[in-house]
């Protein structure tokens, strides 16, 4: 049972870093089309459906398998665990604030330039290398 609850939370993560990489972009490209047009339009649908229906069920879906894998082999009395359960939490937060942005663009509201989504683009790759780290060499 441990492999397939292990292949789930690998799943689960890819498909939420693939949304938490690419909806800044989004968000980049939605900045540039004018209020109101259709093209507009359509990157408040594409970045919704991407929120809703992909980004969120796999962050849950991320959670759910990782304390399930955490419980099943202690892993909460390791140092990697507890840096890393600390960095999924930050990726957790950055989830949220894209949330935020996902609905400040959907109310028309652009408050931040596309240069701070290119910088905020990096924040979840930086994250994921550490994780990714942590959970491989385990240095601690």
């Amino acid at each position: 049972m441990y492999e397939w609850i292990k292949v789930a939370h690998v799943i689960s993560i890819i498909c939420w870093m693939a949304g938490l990489l690419y909806l800044p972009r989004l968000l980049i490209y939605h900045f540039n089309a004018e209020i109101g047009s259709i093209q507009s339009e359509t990157f408040k649908i594409m970045e919704r459906r991407l929120l809703k229906a992909i980004m969120t069920p796999a962050m849950i879906a991320s959670w759910v398998f990782g304390l399930w894998l955490m419980s099943i082999v202690d892993a909460h009395k390791e140092g990697w665990f507890i840096s890393k359960f600390f960095l999924v939490i930050f990726m957790s937060a950055f989830h949220m604030f894209m949330a935020k942005w996902v609905r400040e663009f959907r109310e028309d509201k652009r408050l931040r330039s596309t240069k701070f989504y290119r910088i905020a683009n990096e924040g979840p790759t930086i994250l994921m290398i550490l994780i990714i780290i942590l959970v491989v060499v385990k240095p601690f």
